[in-house]
């Protein structure tokens, strides 16, 4: 059984360590991706232009994004232009952030890291030795002194919060892509994602799983769930950068 809890702490934290990368080129990718308007260093008259926003997202990984062209309202006519108007494009805000800080929307950074840890607390309370310790240990064949060496290691505690941030990130992702917030949102999409995220774990380990730790396991991370789903989904606006009520 510690080998399972070791091969989930091996994709948590691979999953972790390709999460900030991905949100970064996301981030970058939404930067350059919409359409900006310049003017012309040939005509010095107003033009549409449009980076490519892959490429800027792949480089800007390593380094400073490497700026192109791949669309311009003068184009096909001129589209052998040296691009000369890149600088200027560069500088100047896309369409979509001014629509953005218009609407007020933004994507929830800091209510997912309270959701984070809110769910990771209520974990350690749920597998303290006052709630439901005796009966992990009994699942998982542990003695008290293997227990008290597991948790002294960091490895099960990254592996809860690493868990945590991606299922909040999940639920505020799902959100934001729906555009709406509230608190039965926020629980419709946690236990959505949870049942999702359940169903998976028990097709692919289930006959290795004791039952009796199933039953622990699952019921904590439904109340973290709910505490998610309910933290991003209601939590005032206040605590959104550039959100108003």
């Amino acid at each position: 059984m510690l080998v399972l809890l070791w091969v989930l702490l091996f994709l948590v934290g691979a999953c972790l360590i390709l999460l900030m990368p991905a949100l970064w080129g996301k981030q970058l990718y939404n930067t350059y991706h919409d359409a900006r308007t310049v003017n012309c260093p040939e005509t010095h008259a107003p033009v549409s232009v449009r980076f490519n926003a892959l490429r800027a997202a792949i480089t800007g990984l390593s380094g400073p994004p490497r700026l192109r062209l791949v669309d311009c309202s003068r184009w096909p006519e001129r589209a052998d232009c040296g691009q000369e108007c890149i600088p200027d494009a560069a500088r100047s805000a896309p369409a979509a952030e001014v629509e953005a800080t218009t609407s007020g929307k933004t994507f929830p950074h800091l209510p997912v890291l309270i959701a984070t840890a809110a769910a990771w607390v209520l974990g350690l309370a749920w597998h303290s030795e006052y709630l439901f310790r005796p009966r992990w240990m009994a699942a998982l064949s542990l003695t008290d002194r293997q227990t008290r060496d597991l948790v002294a290691l960091w490895s099960p505690h990254l592996l809860t919060v690493g868990a945590c941030l991606l299922f909040a990130y999940g639920v505020a992702w799902v959100i934001t892509w729906l555009g709406t917030r509230g608190l039965l949102l926020g629980v419709r999409v946690a236990v959505s994602l949870w049942l999702v995220t359940a169903a998976v774990i028990l097709l692919a380990a289930r006959s290795a799983i004791p039952r009796d730790l199933l039953r622990i396991e699952g019921s904590y991370t439904l109340l973290a769930a709910l505490l998610v789903g309910v933290i991003i989904g209601r939590l005032p606006r206040r605590v959104f950068l550039k959100d108003s009520e």
